[in-house]
């Protein structure tokens, strides 16, 4: 026991050694986002930073070597809308049984399948018991290996609607842990999640596709209510993602000053106008229909979401379209927990087929990302950024799809696969 005793200031030495030893990392060519074009460089990381991106970099002696000769980098992805806690086998009334416990748990499995595919960083957007804050801390402890995260905690909304709980019959007397209502009640639930350490708030504007007795169209919450929400977030320095599908609800949530729009289904071109005058995100998750649709009954998911998502599924997609020719300002955002995690970049190709080239998409899950984040450290492959990269086969430029198949994660300059 004391000879192991005595190593251990040696094994943690040397595990420094290992993270601070610069990485020279040599692709057959790079993807400058920002551009759209494709560079012939090497990458030179040092202590988790790009210290250098140029040609033929001189290999030194302590230098350890990658050789992704058949690759193309590019910056690690991002999700702005996924549910990383809880196990996504669970659908509609099933869900009841887990535990917050069990959902964290559960969060590490997918957390490392998230990484794995290529998405370095994202954004966790409702979990009761701040599961997310718990599983955020523990990746940044390294204790568990994920993505970086920015977390919400419990999404704000009001009796009864899409951020509460209605399964269960009223001699329960349960709602969930986010459910407030009134301008100075949303404020307290506000400073409530700041408290317990969240990075962004969350709330419900309309009915939503998962939730029993909502309508989509419906707006949830008043214009008091956002605003109170909105004002309280942004004084204790948070940004604000708003759930909306139906078009009064996505108009009121830009109105009262939120940072974006998630889903977006029903938008019209006049609310796209607002957006793009307000510099507010919309973040559509055009992949999700399919897996819904395709595998939601065989996998539990009720009736009541399948006919809620026939009716803005297709719609959807049609204004993702609409709004992105319009040049509204487009962040990349799957709604991973509903269909298995670790396929994100399968929406990759809806948004090609819908409108934009595949360098757009990309840069929606890159630079736009980081723009709605806030981050500006991460997005690019370039000097003094953190050292997120990744690597595939082939040019994705070329063929989109290539991107479901990432070869080489690294994450602050860490080699994860």
């Amino acid at each position: 026991m004391k000879k192991i005793l005595y190593l251990i200031p040696f094994l943690i030495f040397i595990h420094s050694v290992a993270y601070s030893q610069a990485i020279l990392i040599k692709p057959k060519q790079i993807l400058d986002v920002r551009s759209g074009k494709l560079i012939n460089a090497d990458i030179l990381v040092e202590s988790g930073v790009i210290k250098k991106v140029a040609k033929n970099i001189p290999i030194k002696s302590e230098y350890e070597i990658i050789d992704l000769r058949d690759m193309t980098a590019l910056p690690g992805l991002m999700d702005a809308h996924v549910h990383l806690t809880g196990n996504t086998d669970l659908k509609g009334n099933e869900g009841i049984s887990e535990s917050s416990y069990l959902a964290t748990i559960y969060g590490v499995k997918n957390a490392k399948e998230t990484l794995m595919a290529g998405f370095t960083t994202v954004r966790n957007v409702g979990a009761s018991n701040y599961s997310d804050v718990a599983l955020r801390d523990g990746i940044e402890q390294k204790a568990i290996v994920g993505p970086t995260l920015l977390v919400s905690g419990p999404p704000l909304g009001i009796t009864g609607g899409h951020c509460d709980s209605n399964i269960l019959p009223a001699e329960y007397e349960y709602k969930a842990q986010g459910v407030a209502d009134g301008p100075w009640e949303v404020r307290r639930k506000v400073r409530e999640n700041k408290k317990y350490g969240v990075d962004l708030i969350k709330y419900c504007a309309t009915g939503g596709v998962m939730s029993k007795g909502t309508n989509v169209n419906n707006r949830q919450y008043t214009l008091d209510e956002m605003k109170a929400i909105v004002d309280e977030a942004h004084t204790l320095g948070m940004k604000v993602a708003a759930h909306a599908h139906g078009l009064q609800g996505i108009r009121m949530a830009i109105e009262a000053g939120v940072d974006s729009i998630e889903h977006s289904s029903l938008i019209d071109q006049e609310t796209v106008n607002y957006a793009i005058s307000k510099g507010v995100f919309l973040t559509m998750d055009i992949y999700v229909s399919d897996y819904i649709l395709g595998e939601g009954a065989k996998n539990g998911i009720p009736e009541y979401s399948l006919e809620k998502e026939r009716i803005v599924g297709k719609k959807q997609r049609e204004n993702f379209k609409m709004a992105f020719e319009s040049g509204a300002k487009m962040a990349f955002g799957t709604d991973a927990g509903i269909y298995p995690h670790g396929k994100n970049a399968r929406q990759f190709k809806y948004m090609v087929q819908w409108g934009m080239t595949p360098i757009e998409a990309i840069q929606a899950s890159t630079i736009n990302t980081a723009e709605l984040f806030g981050l500006n450290n991460i997005g690019e492959i370039k000097e003094s950024f953190d050292a997120d990269i990744v690597a595939v086969m082939g040019n994705p430029l070329d063929d989109i799809t290539l991107l479901e198949n990432i070869d080489f994660v690294m994450k602050e300059g860490q080699i994860i696969k």
